[in-house]
């Protein structure tokens, strides 16, 4: 007789402001290193907060520099819809005014305690508190209009991020 195993599923959605450059980017990222995770199982998406762009698939840096560090992903970008607070586990905000915006959305507490900072679970940065004087340290900073160099620093904060998010559900 077999064993049956069971697997915990975690929905995870990045948030950003337009959906274009730093949560597709965090989206693929966490997407492709659960990948490997056999426990829990990891759903990732990826919304804005604004509805600049919806429809649209990544800013072009943005998708060069996640593939060219080997991640794929496919993305169309998305507005935040207050229903994520019935289907995600997680909420991580990519910066402290998009955060505000998803909290503002919240009904409840329940709701409130799945919204967090990405970059809270940098482990060089998760004594940081996001309300206090130096939440701004945990902010990944909006690459959009700057150069790829740009991009490759957001892709090395996500990526350690995404590892310390990874270790916190073992």
């Amino acid at each position: 007789m077999g064993y049956i195993s069971i697997v915990k599923t975690i929905a995870v959605e990045m948030v950003c402001l337009g959906n274009i450059c730093r949560s597709p980017m965090a989206a693929a990222v966490l997407y492709n290193k659960a990948l490997a995770l056999e426990s829990p199982k990891l759903i990732v998406s990826s919304s804005g907060t604004s509805n600049f762009h919806i429809g649209e698939g990544a800013h072009k840096l943005s998708q060069k520099t996640w593939e060219a560090a080997g991640y794929e992903y496919d993305h169309v970008a998305a507005q935040f819809n207050p229903e994520s607070f019935e289907t995600q586990d997680f909420i991580l905000c990519m910066d402290l005014t998009n955060r505000a915006m998803v909290l503002n959305a919240a009904k409840n507490d329940e709701q409130r305690a799945k919204v967090f900072m990405l970059r809270s679970f940098d482990p060089a940065l998760s004594h940081i508190d996001a309300t206090s004087r130096q939440g701004e340290e945990l902010v990944v900073p909006d690459p959009w209009g700057e150069e790829i160099d740009s991009y490759q620093r957001v892709l090395e904060m996500i990526e350690r991020a995404t590892d310390g998010f990874i270790a916190s559900l073992r």
